[in-house]
Order: C-alpha cells, then structure tokens, then sequence
C-alpha cells in the first residue's frame, strides 16, 4: 500500500514527466522543426470546382485522374509536440504530365482534366489530416513534390514541400532543396511512398508528419527568406 508520502512523491514525479511533455520549449527540443520552402509560383490563381480531398475524382465524375494512386496520410504537431486541432491543410501539385491548375503553367494542353490538382482537409482533434491523390512526377527544372500549406484562423503558418525519398539524384540536384544545407532538416520533407499490401490498384502510402517551425518564403529572384506568420509570395 502506498504511504501519504510515496503517494505524493509518485503524483509529483508523475506532473514532472507530464510537464516536460507539454511546457512549450521543453519538448520543443526534442522535435525537429519540417524544414519549410515557400509555396512557389503555381498555387492556384483560380480554385477547382472541387476542393476537397480527392484529387482524384471531381465533383461525380467516374473516370479517376492518371498516376499511381496515393493516400497520403499525416499529422499537424506544434513545435513543442502537441497535435493542432483544425487547421487548415492544403496541398496541389502537378498532374501526371507536369500541369498545374493555373494560368501559367506549361503544356497546358496535355492537362489532366480529371485531376483535381488541389485539395484541403482540417485535422481532427489529434492533428491528422489524410488526402488521396498521385505519387508526385518530375517536371523541367523540378524534383517530383508536393506542396503543403498549414493555415489558422485564416493566418497561413507554414509552407512546404514533400519530396519523394525514392528521387535522391533528382532530390540533390533541385534547386530549393540544395538550399536547404542541414542534412538533417532535408530528411524533414522526404517522405516514402510505400505500397499498400494487397492493393490490387498497386495503391501507394505516403505518410508525412508536420512539425510547425520558421517558416522560409521563396521570393520572385529565387531567393529565400520569411519567418512565421509572414504572407507567402506567389505570381498572379
């Protein structure tokens, strides 16, 4: 039986250990920040019909979008580990032939109309968000990615973009990826895309964890700075 005495020195060391886990700028350390690159000049200048979190089919349409099939899966976690509830998650990419949904994208006439191109999901109360979309493909000038955006309170908070680990000559050779120098921060935006055993569609996972940190704004000169909670440049 447990003594007055061993009963509060055990509810002490027990509010210990939960206050190391929860004090901001205790467990913040233990958490590395994803490594954040501005949202480029692609964000869509005018949204899809459809903007949930299927990329793969719009609206009731039944004919799906091209490209591997990808559940892309992950949470929103605060610096100091904690899941953000309801935020914002966007994400758009390119299409299986190199297409963004905007204006200024190249070969536009060899889009994908059945891709969605841009989705947006709000976690739940254990910061996850899910989207299905298509393992992201190479363009001129890019490593295959996808861009990923976390706003709240309608702030935008965070910018980035997930690399497929697969493409490491590819991944080595992009431009916004060698800027990052820290080999550790560049391990923060590769994510795995694993097939999902059984799956007679050779459907794929990707999971993809944000840590919220500085966030970095990618500028028209293609230089980078920012810092969080600063507007993101994109072209109009």
């Amino acid at each position: 039986m447990l003594t007055a005495t061993t009963r509060r020195n055990f509810l002490q060391s027990a509010a210990a250990t939960t206050a190391f886990f929860t004090t901001p700028g205790l467990f913040a350390e233990q958490l590395l920040p994803t490594a954040a690159v501005g949202e480029g000049p692609f964000y869509p200048d005018k949204l899809p019909l459809d903007t949930d979190n299927d990329l793969l089919l719009l609206n009731d349409a039944i004919t799906p979008a091209v490209g591997d099939i990808t559940h892309l899966t992950g949470r929103i976690l605060a610096p100091n580990g904690d899941p953000v509830r309801n935020a914002f998650v966007e994400i758009w990419q390119c299409d299986s032939h190199g297409v963004y949904i905007h204006s200024g994208s190249n070969n536009k006439n060899k889009q994908d109309n059945h891709f969605q191109g841009y989705g947006r999901f709000l976690t739940d109360v254990k910061g996850n968000y899910y989207f299905r979309t298509i393992r992201p493909v190479a363009y001129p000038g890019r490593t295959p990615h996808i861009h990923i955006a976390v706003s709240a309170n309608g702030k935008r908070l965070f910018t980035t973009q997930m690399l497929d680990k697969a493409n490491k000559e590819q991944n080595e050779r992009d431009g916004l990826f060698r800027q990052i120098r820290d080999p550790k921060s560049r391990d923060t935006i590769l994510a795995e895309f694993k097939p999902i055993k059984g799956s007679k569609l050779k459907e794929l996972n990707a999971n993809f964890d944000v840590i919220l940190g500085r966030t970095i704004q990618e500028n028209e000169d293609g230089t980078i700075t920012g810092g969080i909670g600063k507007p993101q440049w994109r072209r109009r």
